[in-house]
C-alpha cells in the first residue's frame, strides 16, 4: 500500500510538472515583473495620484473615489516582485523590489501628511475608522487575494491584478497612516499601519509561495525550500497574533451591545423605547450610558441592570440609564381621547391630523394649540416642554421617539433654548462623534449658530466643520481655556425648528 501511495504521488508530480508547470514561460514572467517592480518616473507619478484621490475618498468620505484610487494599484507590482524575488533567491531584484517598495510608501505618507496639514478637514470619517482596526479577515483577504494576483501573472491574465488590488486596497491604509501622524492620533496611526504591513508581508509571501509551486527557484536545494516555508509560517503566525485579539475584542463589543440591548429593554415596560445608547468599551469599568422612554421610572433600573450585564458580559459595568415618562397625563391625555374618537363615516383627513397633533403633544409634554402643522409637508414642529436634567441627547431621542409614532408626519422637535450644552473632548485626536451628532441637531433645529471656543485653533476648526457637515451652524470662537461650546447669540424666546436635513 505504501508503494501505490508513492506511485500515486509520482504521477501527480509528474502530470503537475507537465501541464502546470511545464505551460509556464518563466523568463517572460520574470521579465514582465523585473519591469514594473523597480522605481520609475511613471511608478512615482501613480503613487502621488493614488495617495491624493484616496485622501480625497477617505475625507470625503466616497467608496467609489476610494475605488478609483485603488484601480491604479501602483504598489501591487513591487509586493508581488519582491515575493517572485523571495522564490528564486534573487538578491539583486528582491533588493530593487524592497527599494521601490519602501520609497513608494515612504513618498505616499509623505504627502498625506502635508496634504492633511494644510486640509482645514481633520475630522476621522466612517472610511477613515474601517482602516484602523485590522483583523484575522483581512490577512485572509490579502492571502486569498495573494493567491490569485500570482497565478493571474504566471497565466499571462495580468488584468486580473487590477480586481485583486482593489480587494486587499493598498493605498488607503497608507494614506491612513499619514493621517494619523499629521492628526498626532497614533491608535489610528498603529492600526493602518498594521494593516498595511498586513497586506503587504502576506502577499509577498504567499506570491514566493504560489511562485515555488509553479516551478520558479526550481534550481534551489530542499534547504532553500524548507526556509521559505519557515518564513511564510513565522511571518503569518506573528501577524495573526495581534490581528486575532483584534477580530476577538470586535465580537465581543457586537455580542456585549446586542447583550445590553436586551437586558434594557426586557427590564423595563413594553411600550418603552430605547432611545439612545453609548458605550465606551475603552474605560475600566465599561461605561454605559443610554436613554429609555418609558412609561413607569424604576428608581433602581442603574442598579438591577448593572449586575444583570456584569454577570452576563464577565466584565465590570458603569451604567446609568436616563429614564424619560411618557405616560398621558392632564390635557394631553384629554387631547388624545378627543382625537381617537372616531365617527360613523370613519377618520376624516382632519380626523387624523388632529390625532398627530394630541399625539405629538402628548409625548414631548406641550400644549396641543402649540403645535405647529405644515399639511402639505406633512410636518409637525413643537417645543419640548423643559425637563429638569435631561440633556440635549434626551430631546434628541424624544424627537425619535415621536417620529417613530407618527410614521406619516415629519416631526421637527426643538429643545427648550436654555438646555445645557454638551461638553466637547477629544481624545487621542478623535473628537466625541455623539456630541458633534446632537450639537448640530439642536443648531438646527433652533436655528442658532454654536461658538466653539477654548483649545486650538485648529480643535476649534475641526470641531465646527464637524457640526456644520452634520446639518448645524459653528464657528470658531475665543482661545484659551478647555473646548466648550455657547450659542453665538441670546436665545430666542419662541424658536421655531428648522427643516429636517
Amino acid at each position: 500500500m505504501a508503494a501505490s501511495a508513492l506511485s500515486d504521488r509520482s504521477k501527480l508530480r509528474r502530470w503537475w510538472t507537465l501541464w502546470a508547470v511545464g505551460g509556464v514561460d518563466h523568463d517572460a514572467v520574470l521579465r514582465q515583473i523585473a519591469d514594473d517592480a523597480g522605481w520609475s518616473g511613471r511608478y512615482a507619478f501613480l503613487i502621488v495620484i493614488s495617495a491624493a484621490i484616496s485622501l480625497l475618498g477617505l475625507l470625503m468620505p466616497s467608496v467609489a473615489v476610494l475605488i478609483g484610487a485603488m484601480l491604479l494599484s501602483p504598489l501591487m507590482m513591487p509586493i508581488i516582485g519582491l515575493g517572485f524575488s523571495i522564490a528564486t533567491v534573487d538578491t539583486g531584484e528582491m533588493r530593487r523590489a524592497a527599494i521601490a517598495l519602501l520609497a513608494g510608501s515612504v513618498l505616499a505618507v509623505g504627502l498625506s501628511v502635508l496634504f492633511v496639514t494644510l486640509s482645514p478637514i481633520q475630522t476621522i470619517t466612517s472610511e477613515i475608522a474601517g482602516r484602523t482596526r485590522p483583523t484575522l479577515f483581512d490577512l485572509l483577504v490579502a492571502l486569498l487575494s495573494a493567491v490569485a494576483g500570482a497565478y493571474a501573472l504566471i497565466r499571462g491574465r495580468g488584468g486580473t491584478v487590477v480586481g485583486v488590488a482593489i480587494a486587499i486596497a493598498l493605498m488607503p491604509p497608507l494614506v491612513v497612516v499619514g493621517f494619523g501622524i499629521a492628526t498626532l492620533n497614533w491608535t489610528v496611526f498603529a492600526g493602518s499601519l498594521l494593516l498595511f504591513l498586513t497586506n503587504a508581508i502576506t502577499i509577498a509571501l504567499t506570491a514566493a509561495l504560489v511562485a515555488r509551486v509553479y516551478g520558479f527557484g526550481s534550481h534551489l536545494s530542499p534547504q532553500h525550500t524548507g526556509w521559505q516555508l519557515v518564513l511564510f509560517i513565522v511571518a503569518l503566525g506573528l501577524l495573526s497574533l495581534p490581528l486575532g485579539a483584534a477580530l476577538r475584542q470586535i465580537a465581543f463589543e457586537t455580542v456585549a451591545q446586542r447583550q445590553v440591548r436586551e437586558t434594557i429593554g426586557e427590564h423595563f415596560p413594553d411600550a418603552s423605547r430605547l432611545g439612545q445608547m453609548d458605550i465606551d468599551y475603552g474605560a475600566d469599568p465599561i461605561r454605559i450610558r443610554a436613554v429609555v422612554l418609558t412609561p413607569r421610572l424604576d428608581p433602581k433600573a442603574d442598579q438591577i441592570l448593572a449586575a444583570d450585564l456584569r454577570q452576563r458580559i464577565g466584565r465590570p459595568i458603569d451604567l446609568h440609564v436616563d429614564q424619560l415618562r411618557v405616560a398621558p397625563e392632564g390635557g394631553s391625555m384629554e387631547a388624545a381621547q378627543i382625537a381617537r374618537a372616531s365617527n360613523t363615516n370613519g377618520p376624516t383627513e382632519a380626523d387624523r391630523q388632529q390625532r398627530a397633533v394630541a399625539d405629538l403633544a402628548l409625548i414631548v409634554g406641550a400644549d396641543a394649540s402649540a403645535i405647529k402643522v405644515d399639511a402639505p409637508e406633512r410636518t409637525l414642529s413643537a417645543i419640548a416642554a423643559p425637563l429638569p436634567g435631561l440633556p440635549l441627547a434626551g430631546y434628541r431621542a424624544l424627537e425619535a421617539r415621536a417620529s417613530t409614532a407618527l410614521p406619516q408626519w415629519t416631526v421637527l422637535l426643538a429643545p427648550p433654548a436654555d438646555t445645557e450644552l454638551p461638553t466637547i473632548k477629544i481624545v487621542e485626536g478623535v473628537i466625541d462623534g455623539p456630541v458633534l451628532n446632537v450639537s448640530a441637531w439642536a443648531s438646527a433645529r433652533l436655528r442658532q449658530s454654536l461658538s466653539v471656543e477654548g483649545g486650538t485653533e485648529a480643535q476649534r476648526r475641526a470641531i465646527a466643520d464637524g457640526i456644520e457637515s452634520r446639518g448645524g451652524r459653528a464657528l470658531s470662537g475665543k482661545a484659551g481655556g478647555t473646548l466648550r461650546l455657547r450659542w453665538v447669540s441670546p436665545e430666542p424666546a419662541n424658536p421655531e425648528p428648522e427643516t429636517a436635513r
